[in-house]
């Protein structure tokens, strides 16, 4: 329990939305030769059912293993899904967007700040990457056109769990985890296939401590409201809750700096149902994410995902699937 108490202190630093207008950058594309270090080769993984935690393995980020081309996808064409990231410019949603950019899946961000998608990102074609200005948290902002051709969505906005600077302009728990998801689910289009939400661990424990403290000012409580209501609305969905966040990029205002991340020696991967306490790189919580897109295996599942030193499963998408079949829930 000591490892969550420390998570009062560094709670999900991700950023949210703002206002509605398109800005696309029409450049050649990126060809930078830097990989994302999240490649790995073997496996090896312990399965315990009684807390469904599975342990996987991966090399060092040091191979720099080129990433897995997205499978219906060939180096020198685009796949053909469209993926609405919120959150982009956080530590989750960098690196999410960063990797789709690396498996050519094109991708399409709405952000209160136009440039720092610039800073981020970079100029990139508009067939890879397009970015509308808008703000969740406002009903009236989200113009039903950003979302036309959309197919997967990721939401990994969120704000401090206390009051701090980021809460200025009603950036607070309840506006960005409770009315901003509302209203996201509420104007997305039937042709969503998948809706992943990035919650966080202790959002069914706000009566417990450590969370309780966590949940001083209702961002578990908020987080949870914002659950139900992609479970109520229609789509198919998965959610990944993760522990404290660790490992960079906290804010990293380069593409070939994210593409040079590393989660260090944390690669080791545990994937639960509501038993977890710990850390999780960002790392492999926006991997999760982006492997979660596509796995049928993850529809309509909530996980609990944190890591610890060891191997784990990188990009491997097999992997993947045995790791979220071993924590299923009934």
């Amino acid at each position: 329990m000591m490892a969550s108490t420390s998570a009062a202190s560094t709670f999900l630093q991700f950023h949210s939305l703002s206002s509605s207008q398109l800005f696309i950058t029409k450049l050649p594309n990126n060809n930078n030769n830097n990989q994302i270090s999240l490649s790995f080769s073997s496996s090896s993984k312990q399965t315990s059912n009684y807390n469904k935690r599975v342990y996987a393995k991966a090399v060092s980020t040091d191979s720099q293993k080129p990433l897995t081309q997205d499978k219906q996808n060939t180096p020198s064409s685009l796949s053909s899904k469209l993926v609405l990231v919120l959150g982009a410019s956080g530590g989750v949603g960098q690196l999410v967007t960063a990797s789709l950019l690396q498996r050519n899946i094109k991708s399409r961000l709405i952000l209160r700040d136009l440039e720092k998608a610039k800073a981020l990102f970079g100029e990139q074609d508009e067939e890879r990457l397009q970015v509308f200005k808008g703000d969740t948290r406002k009903e009236g902002d989200l113009d039903p056109s950003i979302f036309e051709g959309v197919t997967h969505v990721i939401c990994c906005t969120g704000t401090t769990a206390f009051p701090s600077r980021r809460w200025d302009d009603e950036n607070t728990p309840e506006r960005v985890d409770w009315v901003g998801v509302k209203n996201l689910i509420s104007v997305l289009p039937s042709s969503v296939k998948r809706v992943v939400l990035v919650s966080s661990i202790g959002v069914t424990k706000c009566n417990e401590l450590p969370w309780n403290i966590m949940n001083l000012f209702g961002v578990l409580k908020y987080k949870k409201m914002g659950e139900e209501f992609l479970q109520n609305s229609g789509f198919p969905y998965t959610i990944i809750r993760p522990g404290r966040l660790t490992d960079g990029p906290y804010t990293s205002y380069d593409l070939n700096t994210l593409l040079k991340a590393t989660a260090g020696q944390r690669r080791a991967v545990l994937i639960g149902q509501d038993k977890l306490v710990g850390e999780a790189s960002r790392i492999v919580v926006a991997e999760a994410c982006i492997q979660a897109l596509d796995l049928e295996v993850t529809e309509n599942q909530i996980y609990e995902v944190s890591s610890v030193e060891g191997e784990g499963p990188g990009n491997d998408t097999q992997k993947w699937r045995e790791l979220f079949e071993a924590a299923r829930s009934s």
